[in-house]
């Protein structure tokens, strides 16, 4: 009797095999060899699940981003102001505990900005959505609160995009030294002006 594979965890679990492999070395500097080796099965298999070695980075992001969100969900239930829910959505950023996640966001990044595909633009646009939408219901509820102005959920958008263009700007410059600090700098300077005062 033939044993029947379950191709979508066999895939997740060959990706997450190799995942310290991608970490310690980067994408460019290994082998479909060494991934080969480092998830205990052939060349072949590889070829199987992936079509590339940019299609595991994709799988490790997409895995460890689901786990990261359940983490969030979490995070964000035990704060209680908007000011600070806004602050913990933003902790992907620089908080030590997703310090693998970015790295492998930011290898990402790269191939999608140098080497895009159908499924990576779709990848980035469904997570950068489900972001912005998450952010926009983190508004939406202060202002049923009574914490912050009504039209404050015109600025989801730009807080997100501000987040992570701080991200981006410190990663490959020293313009910015305490992402952490500027993060809640620029959060703070926002809700100064959102807060419904009492």
């Amino acid at each position: 009797m033939a044993i029947i594979v379950d191709k979508v965890q066999k895939r997740r679990d060959i990706a997450l095999a190799c995942k310290e492999l991608f970490f310690q070395n980067g994408i460019n500097d290994i082998t479909v060899a060494q991934v080969a080796k480092a998830a205990g099965v052939g060349k072949g298999t590889i070829y199987d699940y992936f079509k590339n070695k940019e299609d595991i980075v994709f799988e490790i992001v997409n895995i460890l981003m689901q786990k990261h969100n359940e983490s969030m969900h979490i995070k964000l239930a035990n704060v209680s102001t908007t000011r600070e829910k806004i602050k913990e959505f933003s902790s992907f950023f620089y908080d030590e505990e997703e310090k693998e996640l970015r790295q492998l966001y930011k290898e990402f990044t790269s191939i999608s900005l140098t080497n895009p595909d159908k499924e990576m633009v779709e990848f980035q646009t469904a997570h950068t959505n489900h972001y912005y939408n998450w952010l926009l219901d983190l508004l939406n509820e202060g202002i049923k609160k009574g914490e912050i102005k009504e039209g404050s959920q015109d600025l989801a958008c730009g807080l997100f995009v501000s987040a992570k263009g701080m991200f981006i700007t410190s990663s490959v410059t020293n313009t910015i030294g305490d992402l952490k600090s500027e993060i809640h700098k620029f959060t703070d300077s926002i809700f100064d002006l959102i807060e419904v005062k009492k």
